[in-house]
């Protein structure tokens, strides 16, 4: 596949941090999906990893349109597999003001969405992910067409999310990536996250060189095609961390199967705002781009990446 790489009155420039903590994930079955995602880390050194950003903390580049597959409403929950099968992968983000000396923000929304091994995104099922792989509907699992791989964690005292997840597939003309937006002044209602404001949208990469290894496995494997190096990709700015690069450990160096952990801080302005509808750089995909029909209030499918 082909690719090309509000605020206040007070002028302030978002940022996002990402720095390199390390983590453990698991097998694909669930034993190993209960040993990936242990939670073994303390309040204490979640605390001490949030003071270390201060020292750390660097603007990123500016927020990035949230593409042509964002849906409201996603759900509150660590867990956002929905027994989807996949490289098992656990995020910790980390929610910290920029403009003020980097301290948690307690409270903040963190919402995450992305693509299946296959490439399909949840209320997209049909839209064809580019090269060649087998429809949705053969993974033959129970997740919600809706709702998978979708989700909202509320930072705690020291900022921090947790997220259960599996690695990203890619679809035309896309490399491997998950988007996240950062929410600031709603609260939890009715199962998912309601009010407030966007301060921050944008997306997350992988090393290309993990990525494919990824995708040598199953039930990656089933998905052929030519995959969209980071160099190649219309979004990625090629700034490795400071652009969103993650950093990933795996939980078996020479068992990729096993899991990777990642970790990185979002630092924002909480009192910016930015959803990403239509902005940013996500340029236009080509003609082989995934189709299907978003619903009404989302974004064309042909108008962003």
């Amino acid at each position: 596949m082909t690719g090309n790489h509000k605020d206040t009155s007070i002028t302030r420039r978002r940022a996002l941090v990402v720095t390199g903590g390390t983590v453990a994930a698991g097998g694909l079955a669930v034993a190993g999906y209960q040993s990936a995602f242990a939670d073994t880390e303390t309040d204490t050194a979640a605390s001490a990893d949030a003071t270390s950003t201060s020292s750390e903390c660097m603007t990123l580049m500016s927020s990035v349109t949230e593409g042509p597959y964002y849906l409201d409403g996603a759900l509150v929950r660590k867990d956002i597999t929905e027994g989807k099968s996949g490289v098992p992968l656990t995020l910790r983000l980390t929610v910290v003001d920029a403009t003020d000396g980097c301290t948690p923000v307690k409270g903040a929304a963190v919402e995450i969405w992305h693509c299946d091994a296959w490439g399909y995104y949840s209320g997209y099922t049909t839209a064809n992910p580019g090269g060649s792989a087998p429809a949705e509907s053969e993974e033959g699992d129970s997740a919600n067409d809706d709702t998978y791989l979708r989700g909202y964690q509320i930072a705690n005292a020291n900022g921090v999310v947790k997220f259960e997840t599996i690695f990203p597939g890619w679809y035309t003309p896309r490399t491997c990536h998950i988007h996240v937006k950062v929410h600031t002044g709603g609260e939890k209602e009715d199962g998912t996250y309601e009010g407030g404001k966007v301060n921050y949208t944008g997306q997350l990469f992988f090393d290309d060189t993990i990525a494919e290894e990824i995708f040598t496995l199953e039930p990656y494997s089933k998905h052929s095609g030519s995959y969209t190096t980071l160099d190649n990709d219309m979004v990625y700015d090629g700034g490795g961390a400071s652009s969103g690069l993650l950093t990933l450990k795996a939980v078996h160096k020479k068992d990729p199967s096993k899991g990777y952990k990642g970790s990185l801080t979002l630092g924002v302005d909480p009192d910016a705002e930015n959803t990403g509808a239509g902005s940013g750089g996500g340029g236009t995909p080509p003609g082989d781009a995934p189709t299907g029909t978003p619903p009404s209030d989302a974004p064309s499918a042909s108008a962003s990446s």
